[in-house]
């Protein structure tokens, strides 16, 4: 099935739509008018179902099919923006200070509205389609509230699929793997307490800079002198806070960062070498080091057959030389995470062409793809127990 001819007549009003979002981000759980506006097109697509406030701020539509029956299969795209101040200069850029859709999710929202727009028309499908608008992907675990909330239970969803926009992948083609796709994403918050004093003295005190700069070095040793060198695990210090006064040795200096993993082993282990490496290069220093810890999202895991029925659906859209059945990792997270611990599923990227990163101020999602998208979406639907 190639790129639907329906799609392509949807796409200037499906990218209306975007561009609607797009103008009017809202964060984290507090997505009501992104949510509202979701609801009321199911509603009036004709979904059989149309349910709101799961997980918080979710949406939730179901559509049955005509040709009997089959499984039910969840479609899920994601709604909130970022704290992020627009640089595009497009005419429809964000109108809310200090909040832009930067990731696309304006973007995966709408194509996933015209995806349900088309399959409640043409219901040429088996078994049940429930398409999923999730809230608080950008760090708020939104994905893990639905799951909680009942969602895959309530709807009897048996698979379950999601699609991510990928900047500088081209136009036109798709990108998938087995396995870990991205990555566990978990902070760390290092506090250091030492003896201020006056910076002309400092033998008369205990410096938390030098001991945290020694830490920060160190930390860097995890990932190439304690992990497996053919393995995964990054660890970023991104924040160093300390000090008034240039004539003063502080007290405290406190360090923040990420550790990002791709198996629970590293994720393990760098818990564990993070937490050693402050506590004793404080002690040796005469200071001391309190370690936070917080678990985030953990690795996101494509499941194999799930993998390959995406990766078929994605050939017969967009053609065999247009698939990447076998991708890299990326070390960035994803809360769809939590739906493939629920359920199997998997998640596959489509290209955005060249642009601006994800989560830069001048991105801006393509509204070229936006048929291919709908069209994948809606072949994924039709070849349900068939593509396995």
């Amino acid at each position: 099935m190639p790129i639907l001819n329906r799609a392509h007549e949807m796409q200037a009003e499906v990218a209306e739509w975007r561009r609607e979002l797009h103008r009017h981000p809202e964060l984290m759980f507090d997505v009501h008018r992104t949510a509202a506006f979701v609801a009321e097109k199911l509603k009036a697509f004709g979904c059989d179902e149309v349910v709101s406030g799961l997980g918080r701020t979710g949406v939730v539509g179901v559509i049955r099919g005509s040709r009997g029956a089959g499984e039910t299969i969840g479609f899920r795209a994601d709604m909130d923006a970022l704290p992020i101040k627009e640089m595009t200069g497009k005419d429809y850029a964000s109108t809310v200070p200090g909040k832009m859709h930067a990731c696309g999710h304006d973007g995966h929202t709408s194509m996933l509205l015209g995806a349900a727009h088309y399959l409640a028309e043409t219901r040429n499908f088996a078994g049940t389609v429930v398409v999923i608008f999730q809230p608080a992907e950008e760090g708020g675990g939104g994905g893990r509230e639905m799951v909680d909330d009942g969602l895959m239970d309530r709807f009897g969803i048996a698979r379950v699929y999601g699609m991510h926009n990928m900047p500088n992948l081209p136009v036109g083609q798709f990108s998938i793997r087995t396995g870990p796709f991205f990555a566990a994403t978990d902070e760390f918050r290092i506090r250091i307490t030492g003896r201020g004093g006056h910076a002309a003295w400092p033998n008369q005190a205990i410096d938390p800079i030098v001991t945290g700069a020694q830490i920060v070095q160190a930390l860097q040793t995890i990932a190439s002198r304690n992990a497996d060198p053919v393995s995964s695990i990054v660890v970023s210090v991104t924040q160093f806070h300390a000090g008034s006064a240039h004539n003063v040795i502080p007290e405290e200096a406190e360090i923040a960062g990420t550790v990002r993993t791709l198996s629970p082993e590293n994720r393990e282990l760098g818990e564990e070498r993070l937490r050693a490496l402050a506590e004793n290069i404080a002690a040796a220093h005469g200071a001391t080091a309190e370690v936070m810890w917080r678990r985030g999202y953990p690795v996101m895991v494509n499941h194999s057959a799930e993998s390959d029925i995406c990766a078929q659906i994605a050939r017969e859209v967009a053609g065999e030389a247009a698939v990447e059945s076998d991708a890299r990792p990326l070390m960035g997270g994803e809360d769809f995470a939590y739906m493939t611990e629920a359920r199997p599923g998997a998640m596959i990227l489509i290209g955005n062409g060249p642009s601006a990163g994800l989560h830069h101020p001048a991105y801006d999602f393509n509204d070229e793809i936006i048929p291919l998208g709908i069209s994948y979406w809606a072949a994924l639907a039709e070849g349900n127990g068939k593509a396995a």
